[in-house]
Protein backbone atom coordinates (compact mmCIF):
# COMPACT_ATOMS: atom_id res chain seq x y z
CA UNK A 1 0.00 0.00 0.00
CA UNK A 2 2.80 2.15 0.42
CA UNK A 3 4.45 1.79 -3.20
CA UNK A 4 0.82 3.08 -4.44
CA UNK A 5 0.72 6.18 -2.23
CA UNK A 6 4.14 6.83 -2.79
CA UNK A 7 3.85 6.38 -6.46
CA UNK A 8 0.95 9.30 -6.14
CA UNK A 9 3.16 11.46 -3.97
CA UNK A 10 5.88 11.23 -6.78
CA UNK A 11 3.13 12.28 -9.20
CA UNK A 12 2.14 15.05 -7.47
CA UNK A 13 6.00 16.56 -8.05
CA UNK A 14 5.99 16.26 -11.41
CA UNK A 15 5.68 19.32 -13.68
CA UNK A 16 2.09 19.27 -14.75
CA UNK A 17 1.81 19.63 -18.56
CA UNK A 18 -1.46 21.98 -18.51
CA UNK A 19 -3.92 22.15 -16.33
CA UNK A 20 -4.03 18.94 -14.84
CA UNK A 21 -2.33 17.08 -11.86
CA UNK A 22 -3.21 15.68 -8.57
CA UNK A 23 -3.55 17.25 -5.74
CA UNK A 24 -3.08 14.68 -2.72
CA UNK A 25 -4.59 17.36 -0.30
CA UNK A 26 -8.37 15.45 0.09
CA UNK A 27 -9.84 18.73 1.49
CA UNK A 28 -8.85 20.74 -1.42
CA UNK A 29 -9.24 18.39 -4.26
CA UNK A 30 -12.36 19.08 -7.41
CA UNK A 31 -14.40 16.61 -8.18
CA UNK A 32 -12.59 14.38 -10.65
CA UNK A 33 -9.52 13.61 -8.45
CA UNK A 34 -12.39 12.85 -5.79
CA UNK A 35 -13.78 10.16 -8.26
CA UNK A 36 -10.39 8.77 -9.25
CA UNK A 37 -9.77 8.49 -5.66
CA UNK A 38 -12.64 6.75 -4.64
CA UNK A 39 -12.33 4.56 -7.77
CA UNK A 40 -8.82 3.51 -6.63
CA UNK A 41 -10.51 2.55 -3.07
CA UNK A 42 -12.94 0.95 -4.74
CA UNK A 43 -11.07 -1.38 -6.97
CA UNK A 44 -8.60 -2.09 -3.84
CA UNK A 45 -11.24 -2.42 -1.84
CA UNK A 46 -12.99 -4.66 -3.75
CA UNK A 47 -10.23 -7.43 -2.66
CA UNK A 48 -10.47 -6.63 1.55
CA UNK A 49 -14.65 -7.05 0.71
CA UNK A 50 -14.65 -9.88 -1.30
CA UNK A 51 -12.39 -11.67 1.30
CA UNK A 52 -15.20 -10.73 3.71
CA UNK A 53 -17.59 -11.66 1.53
CA UNK A 54 -15.87 -15.37 0.65
CA UNK A 55 -15.29 -15.97 4.23
CA UNK A 56 -19.08 -15.32 5.00
CA UNK A 57 -19.88 -17.42 1.80
CA UNK A 58 -17.61 -20.18 2.95
CA UNK A 59 -19.32 -19.94 6.42
CA UNK A 60 -22.50 -20.11 5.10
CA UNK A 61 -22.35 -22.55 2.93
CA UNK A 62 -20.26 -24.68 5.99
CA UNK A 63 -23.29 -24.60 8.06
CA UNK A 64 -25.81 -25.45 5.10
CA UNK A 65 -23.49 -28.38 4.39
CA UNK A 66 -23.41 -29.39 8.35
CA UNK A 67 -27.29 -28.83 8.94
CA UNK A 68 -27.77 -31.38 5.73
CA UNK A 69 -25.25 -33.44 7.47
CA UNK A 70 -27.58 -33.11 10.68
CA UNK A 71 -30.64 -33.39 8.78
CA UNK A 72 -29.48 -36.70 6.82
CA UNK A 73 -28.03 -38.11 10.45
CA UNK A 74 -31.93 -37.53 12.07
CA UNK A 75 -33.84 -39.16 8.42
CA UNK A 76 -30.88 -42.04 8.55
CA UNK A 77 -31.48 -42.20 12.44
CA UNK A 78 -35.51 -42.36 11.68
CA UNK A 79 -34.92 -44.55 9.00
CA UNK A 80 -32.86 -47.21 10.99
CA UNK A 81 -35.60 -46.77 13.50
CA UNK A 82 -38.28 -47.37 11.15
CA UNK A 83 -36.11 -50.30 9.49
CA UNK A 84 -35.91 -51.84 13.04
CA UNK A 85 -39.38 -51.68 13.17
CA UNK A 86 -40.78 -53.27 10.08
CA UNK A 87 -37.48 -56.15 10.98
CA UNK A 88 -39.23 -56.97 14.21
CA UNK A 89 -43.09 -56.84 12.53
CA UNK A 90 -41.16 -58.81 9.84
CA UNK A 91 -40.25 -61.42 12.48
CA UNK A 92 -43.99 -61.13 14.38
CA UNK A 93 -45.58 -61.95 10.75
CA UNK A 94 -43.06 -64.92 10.16
CA UNK A 95 -44.02 -66.14 13.64
CA UNK A 96 -48.05 -66.00 13.08
CA UNK A 97 -47.40 -67.20 9.73
CA UNK A 98 -45.31 -70.58 11.37
CA UNK A 99 -48.05 -70.40 13.60
CA UNK A 100 -50.82 -70.87 10.82
CA UNK A 101 -49.09 -72.82 8.93
CA UNK A 102 -48.54 -75.53 11.68
CA UNK A 103 -51.95 -75.05 12.86
CA UNK A 104 -53.43 -75.46 9.21
CA UNK A 105 -51.27 -78.72 9.25
CA UNK A 106 -52.67 -79.96 12.48
CA UNK A 107 -56.55 -78.84 11.70
CA UNK A 108 -55.45 -80.97 8.07
CA UNK A 109 -54.06 -83.93 9.58
CA UNK A 110 -57.38 -83.96 12.04
CA UNK A 111 -59.62 -83.51 8.88
CA UNK A 112 -57.98 -86.37 7.45
CA UNK A 113 -58.23 -88.93 10.42
CA UNK A 114 -61.85 -87.67 10.47
CA UNK A 115 -62.06 -88.56 6.95
CA UNK A 116 -61.00 -91.81 7.33
CA UNK A 117 -62.62 -92.23 10.33
CA UNK A 118 -65.79 -91.53 8.38
CA UNK A 119 -64.90 -93.52 5.38
CA UNK A 120 -64.39 -97.03 7.47
CA UNK A 121 -67.93 -96.41 9.60
CA UNK A 122 -69.03 -95.97 6.00
CA UNK A 123 -67.80 -98.91 5.00
CA UNK A 124 -68.61 -100.99 8.12
CA UNK A 125 -72.07 -99.95 7.42
CA UNK A 126 -71.67 -100.69 3.74
CA UNK A 127 -70.20 -104.24 4.87
CA UNK A 128 -73.52 -104.45 7.24
CA UNK A 129 -75.68 -104.11 4.68
CA UNK A 130 -74.06 -106.30 2.37
CA UNK A 131 -74.31 -109.24 4.80
CA UNK A 132 -77.86 -108.39 5.99
CA UNK A 133 -78.89 -108.27 2.05
CA UNK A 134 -77.18 -111.62 1.60
CA UNK A 135 -78.75 -113.35 4.84
CA UNK A 136 -82.16 -112.00 3.56
CA UNK A 137 -81.48 -113.42 -0.21
CA UNK A 138 -80.19 -116.77 1.54
CA UNK A 139 -83.46 -116.52 3.90
CA UNK A 140 -85.88 -115.83 0.71
CA UNK A 141 -83.90 -118.66 -1.50
CA UNK A 142 -84.03 -121.38 1.00
CA UNK A 143 -87.54 -120.93 1.68
CA UNK A 144 -88.25 -120.82 -1.92
CA UNK A 145 -86.56 -124.23 -2.23
CA UNK A 146 -88.50 -125.25 0.66
CA UNK A 147 -91.56 -124.41 -0.89
CA UNK A 148 -90.63 -126.32 -3.89
CA UNK A 149 -89.66 -129.01 -2.63
CA UNK A 150 -92.85 -128.82 -0.27
CA UNK A 151 -94.65 -128.54 -4.15
CA UNK A 152 -92.98 -131.29 -5.35
CA UNK A 153 -93.72 -133.69 -2.53
CA UNK A 154 -96.82 -133.05 -2.37
CA UNK A 155 -97.28 -133.66 -5.51
CA UNK A 156 -95.76 -136.99 -5.80
CA UNK A 157 -98.15 -137.91 -2.49
CA UNK A 158 -100.61 -137.32 -4.41
CA UNK A 159 -99.60 -138.69 -7.74
CA UNK A 160 -98.81 -141.86 -5.19
CA UNK A 161 -102.21 -141.70 -3.45
CA UNK A 162 -104.19 -141.25 -6.78
CA UNK A 163 -102.35 -144.12 -8.26
CA UNK A 164 -103.17 -146.31 -5.22
CA UNK A 165 -106.94 -145.11 -4.84
CA UNK A 166 -109.37 -147.15 -6.31
CA UNK A 167 -112.92 -146.12 -5.76
CA UNK A 168 -113.81 -148.66 -3.16
CA UNK A 169 -111.21 -147.31 -1.34
CA UNK A 170 -112.02 -143.62 -2.50
CA UNK A 171 -115.20 -144.07 -1.15
CA UNK A 172 -114.42 -146.02 1.99
CA UNK A 173 -112.10 -142.64 2.88
CA UNK A 174 -114.87 -140.21 1.72
CA UNK A 175 -117.50 -142.23 4.21
CA UNK A 176 -114.91 -142.43 7.48
CA UNK A 177 -114.22 -138.47 7.07
CA UNK A 178 -118.51 -138.52 6.93
CA UNK A 179 -118.48 -140.39 9.75
CA UNK A 180 -115.70 -138.46 11.49
CA UNK A 181 -117.31 -135.17 11.13
CA UNK A 182 -121.14 -136.22 12.33
CA UNK A 183 -119.33 -137.63 15.55
CA UNK A 184 -117.53 -134.03 15.99
CA UNK A 185 -121.42 -132.47 15.68
CA UNK A 186 -122.56 -135.04 18.08
CA UNK A 187 -120.24 -134.03 20.39
CA UNK A 188 -120.84 -130.32 19.95
CA UNK A 189 -124.66 -130.33 20.51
Amino acid sequence: MKNVTDSFVSLSRWPSAGSFGFNIDILSTNLINLSVVLGVLIFFGKGVCASCLLSDLLDNRKQRILNTIRNSEELRGGAIEQLEKARARLRQVEKEAEQFRVNGYSEIEREKLNLINSTYKTLEQLENYKNETIQFEQQRTINQVQQRVFQQALRRALGILNSCLNNELHLRTISANIGMLGSMKEITD
